[in-house]
């Protein structure tokens, strides 16, 4: 009988199209066109339709359905069943695989993306510098690994954000891939000593550990107090450090020497195209009463079976060995082919819903501007459309709308709720913008601590404890009040 936990663990795996999805949904729009990019050089049974052949498609489209209209449809042809006496096909080789319900009709199996005539299109011009997936999959695939530690390495360098960090767990990685956390653990190793050094860390004292490790000579000093003194080095307590190491300031600041030749941010300058400019996946706009969402996926490739390449495969096996490997290698091919077709599609579906979601939730927000968000939660749209929060998560994380009030990333209109004096319920975005307001307008020669601001706040009619101003804060990369005073 099976334990527990091995049927948690039958439940929470994901099938392969599942993780496909989930891989994709995590993709803002310009790294999605990347990704399919990728997938078209790699798998010949997929093939863009150009726009002109897309334009030529619709119109013929068009014109069929005006006729259907004129004339009566015909009636049904039904084919004769197969005879004794007709003669059978000439095979190569016969085997008990299904071929037909492989390969299906795929004549119209493709994905085009509706046609967004909200955003001009420009043609590229030139060759796009290498992105930092493309940068790290290169490297990936000269690595002596095999095929699951290859698919584990995909999932990890396509859920690596802008800064270079992990943006998920290894436990969550590992659950969605049905495979060990050690084995991985083992790929984002190697995958961390790549170039960038530090790439895929999870925070910023593992990034720094990592690089100070591949570092030659090592500097074993910067890496003691990286490794064991990191909160007294983040909030510049050096005497505290001096204390603990026994060693002296001037051996201190040789070591910060060190540390700060290290980058913070190793994924900074592989999307220097899209650094300065947020690119907003979706716009929502006024449409009378209500709002109109628009996804813009127009540069999105829009892929179908390539199915001359399928035929010409099969057709020209030279023998029964050839036709087996060519049988097995379309059967690959194609499967993969079907998956992120219908990914595409179902990404595009789930992200409306949630944006839909968000609208109708926050619907005060869009009309009125950001002083009237409300507090919700990852919970109150998953159950609002009936998916998983973490399909949720992954729809949010990284994408921007744009409004009428401003650029916007999908996580911003989430947060919790604190009550107010008066029995409202406030959204904690409203008071980390207050804090921000107040310390922005302190006296930089007597910054106020955390316990003012709360004061502040209180009388203001917002409940918050000192303690609670001391996390937001953190949370906004805001330093302590001694640290902010100007020397």
């Amino acid at each position: 009988m099976l334990n527990l936990s091995q049927k948690l663990s039958q439940q929470l795996r994901q099938s392969p199209q599942q993780v496909l999805l989930s891989s994709l949904l995590q993709l803002p729009t310009i790294m999605l066109e990347q990704k399919l990019r990728m997938e078209i050089e790699q798998n010949p049974l997929l093939e863009v339709i150009d726009d002109m052949e897309m334009e030529t498609e619709q119109e013929q489209d068009e014109e069929m359905a005006l006729e259907q209209k004129e004339e009566e449809p015909p009636e049904p042809e039904i084919e004769p069943a197969a005879t004794a006496e007709e003669p059978e096909k000439e095979e190569i080789e016969k085997d008990d695989v299904d071929w037909e319900a492989i390969l299906g009709d795929e004549e119209n199996y493709e994905y085009r993306a509706p046609r967004d005539n909200s955003v001009e299109v420009y043609e590229q011009q030139e060759a796009s510098p290498e992105t930092l997936p493309e940068h790290l999959l290169t490297q990936l695939h000269m690595q002596r690994l095999d095929e699951e530690e290859i698919t584990i390495g995909e999932y990890l360098i396509w859920n690596i954000n802008e800064d270079g960090y992990l943006a998920c767990s290894v436990e969550l990685v590992a659950q969605n891939l049905g495979t060990p956390v050690e084995k991985v653990e083992s790929v984002l190793r190697q995958i961390q000593h790549f170039d960038p050094v530090g790439i895929g860390a999870r925070n910023l004292q593992e990034c720094l550990l990592i690089q100070l490790e591949d570092k030659v000579p090592r500097h074993e000093l910067a890496l003691k107090i990286v490794k064991n003194c990191f909160d007294d080095f983040t909030n510049k307590r050096f005497e505290k450090i001096a204390k603990k190491l026994e060693i002296s300031l001037d051996e201190i600041k040789e070591a910060m020497e060190e540390i700060t030749q290290l980058n913070p941010k190793p994924g900074e300058g592989y999307f220097s195209a899209q650094d300065n400019a947020i690119v907003p996946d979706l716009t929502v706009e006024r449409d009378g009463e209500e709002f109109r969402i628009i996804l813009h996926d127009s540069n999105v490739p829009h892929l179908r079976i390539n199915n001359r390449y399928k035929d010409i495969l099969l057709k020209n096996a030279k023998n029964r060995q050839q036709a087996r490997e060519a049988r097995e290698f379309v059967k690959k091919r194609l499967e993969s082919a079907r998956w992120l077709i219908n990914s595409i599609h179902q990404r595009r579906l789930t992200i409306l819903r949630v944006m839909e979601a968000i609208v109708q939730k926050q619907r005060e927000f869009f009309e009125n501007g950001k002083q009237y968000i409300k507090p919700m939660i990852l919970k109150d749209i998953a159950d609002e459309i009936g998916m998983d929060i973490s399909t949720v998560s992954r729809v949010t994380n990284g994408k921007y709308v744009q409004t009428e009030h401003g650029v916007f990333e999908l996580k911003y209109f989430f947060s919790e709720g604190l009550k107010s004096d008066d029995g409202d319920e406030v959204s904690n975005r409203r008071i980390k913008q207050r804090i921000q307001e107040i310390i922005t307008a302190e006296d930089p020669n007597k910054p106020l601590n955390d316990q003012t601001i709360a004061n502040i706040l209180k009388r203001e009619n917002f409940n918050v404890a000192r303690r609670t101003v001391a996390k937001y804060r953190e949370q906004m990369m805001i330093p302590v009040s001694r640290l902010r005073r100007k020397i």
